[in-house]
């Protein structure tokens, strides 16, 4: 099967033959960095009385991290996920280091749930069909839904489309798909903009560094927040074709002119080499690095909860 979707450099998925080299031939050499399978990371208990009650229009958005790439956004009255994964496990083998921020049953009522790419770590089905919400994702999706009964409206990049008053955007990442055997880069790939009255926020979903930010950042002028992954990046020869390390995210946070840093993609699931715990250390250093201030800079508890408006 041909691939359908491209990366905008022309790029696609990576070779078998690549693939093979990290994760048999690698490993079975003993070439592979070694770490845990757990560690220690926060996580707070979050205030469900507060997450009931969606900020009213003009109160900016109010950002919660669920763990790994999984997010409650609410902003307008509304409340949103973007790639949520509540269960204990993905792919029954790879289990949570860290229990979710808010269990699904602990939600509040959901107007859509977003899903940047198909990857098992970011469109897990049955937490999206506990969950019930209609479905805002890339082009070539609306298979995975079959006979979920979920309603679903499918993106190209630079494509947008309304959620009651808030207006989701969907927008261009470095990456690939592929859900089953045949099927890679059938599934276009790509991150958020959800823009309400008085607060913009950026998703990048999975992806490496590319100059995919500076277009963002110049369609989405004064983006209020970037959620953006520091996690999954060892070893970087195999893992800088598709997802970021610290000073990736950095690099990226300065091209997307934001004005406020939300780590994520760390912690949670154990899918790379780099100890569990390590990328927040790499991400504050080179934030004091570059010398920028601190109170930009937010590496939230799982289910920590940040408020962002504009100016």
């Amino acid at each position: 099967m041909t691939t359908r979707f491209k990366n905008l450099d022309g790029s696609g998925p990576q070779p078998f033959g690549t693939v093979f080299k990290w994760a048999v031939a690698d490993k079975l050499a003993g070439r592979r960095r070694k770490s845990p399978d757990h560690a220690p990371v926060p996580r707070v208990e979050p205030d469900l009385t507060l997450l009931h009650t969606p900020p009213a229009p003009g109160e900016g958005a109010r950002l919660t991290w669920l763990g790994h790439a999984s997010w409650l956004v609410q902003l307008d009255g509304l409340s949103l996920l973007i790639d949520p994964v509540l269960r204990d496990a993905i792919n029954v083998v790879i289990r949570r280091n860290v229990p979710p921020g808010v269990p699904i049953d602990k939600l509040p009522p959901i107007a859509a749930s977003l899903v940047s790419h198909n990857h098992y770590d970011h469109l897990d089905l049955p937490t999206l069909v506990d969950v019930g919400a209609p479905i805002v994702t890339g082009l070539g999706h609306a298979p995975v839904f079959k006979g979920t009964r979920l309603g679903v409206t499918e993106l190209n990049w630079w494509q947008s489309t309304q959620v009651g008053p808030v207006t989701v955007h969907f927008v261009p990442s470095q990456h690939w798909s592929r859900r089953g055997l045949n099927d890679a880069n059938q599934m276009l790939w790509g991150g958020f903009v959800v823009e309400g009255s008085t607060a913009r926020v950026y998703h990048s979903g999975d992806t490496a560094w590319f100059k995919g930010f500076a277009d963002i950042g110049k369609r989405f002028p004064g983006l209020d927040a970037a959620l953006l992954p520091i996690g999954a990046y060892d070893p970087e020869w195999f893992m800088s074709r598709q997802h970021m390390n610290p000073e990736d995210a950095a690099r990226a946070y300065e091209a997307l002119g934001a004005r406020r840093f939300l780590a994520m993609h760390w912690g949670t699931f154990k899918l790379t080499d780099e100890p569990l715990d390590e990328p927040p250390r790499r991400l504050d250093t080179e934030w004091n690095r570059r010398g920028w201030p601190r109170e930009d800079l937010h590496v939230l508890p799982v289910g920590g909860t940040l408020t962002v408006r504009a100016g």
